[in-house]
């Protein structure tokens, strides 16, 4: 059984605010800060203090809400070394390859740019569950903004690696949309059409679609798929590198 809880809440306007918490130590951390007030308030009505974040990447909607929390618990700030000097807000950081303890279970940091160059993964194999911020949406993929393409497929290759029963958290509620352009490229897929249709009954009814698993998006989600025959002859790109057929797919959702 997992020994830490996991919540999960929307911040902003479609960001996810996820918050781990050990029952034992009374430990509580945020993956990435969006917004301050819902992290705050949200603890407050669990009894939860915070004492650590752990930032997957320094875009804005991912750490605004840092300071304020910082002033509000002194939580210490972990974050990845790449962007260490331009933040200026972590008070620890990792790369890829380092593992530390939390609350009695081991994380995982893997680099995973692309969409971001600093940008890392947090896994937790004891739990079967990673936190990936913006590099895969269900459905999805970040956008490749500082890195590229080849870049980004490595990263989504690395974390494809993982267990399928993975529980994959990630930044946003962007399924819908996603699914919806998934079916353009991959419209033979029936994993992807029931998928698609579930997606829809969960969002009409106000409900989240995350999260995912590692296996679910496998069979699913086209960008972590770039290298499957059928996909590749459906994009008239059979024999093509896997690597152009994801620059290919990222770049029509681009225009989506």
């Amino acid at each position: 059984m997992p020994a830490i809880e996991v919540a999960q809440f929307i911040s902003r306007s479609d960001n996810y605010a996820v918050l781990l918490h050990d029952p034992k130590s009374g430990k509580t951390a945020a993956i990435d800060a969006p917004d301050a007030d819902p992290i705050i308030a949200f603890c407050k009505e669990r009894g939860w203090t915070l004492s650590d974040i752990f930032v997957t990447h320094k875009h804005f909607d991912h750490i605004e809400g840092i300071p304020p929390l910082q002033a509000a618990y002194e939580c210490e700030v972990v974050g990845p070394e790449a962007s260490a000097a331009e933040t200026g807000i972590y008070d620890r950081t990792v790369k890829d390859g380092d593992s530390f303890e939390w609350a009695g279970v081991k994380i995982d940091v893997m680099e995973t740019p692309g969409h971001t160059l600093d940008h890392v993964s947090y896994y937790l194999p004891s739990e079967k569950t990673v936190f990936v911020g913006d590099t895969i949406f269900s459905l999805g993929c970040g956008r490749v903004i500082e890195g590229d393409h080849a870049m980004m497929w490595d990263s989504l290759k690395a974390l494809r690696e993982l267990p399928d029963d993975t529980k994959l958290y990630c930044g946003h509620e962007y399924t819908l949309t996603n699914g919806k352009f998934a079916l353009t490229v991959d419209p033979q897929n029936a994993a992807l059409a029931a998928r698609v249709a579930e997606v829809e009954k969960l969002r009409a009814a106000g409900k989240p679609t995350l999260p995912t698993t590692i296996g679910a998006e496998k069979k699913t989600n086209p960008f972590l798929r770039a290298d499957d025959p059928m996909l590749m002859r459906g994009l008239g790109m059979a024999g093509a590198k896997p690597s152009a057929v994801f620059a290919e797919i990222r770049t029509r959702k681009d225009k989506f």
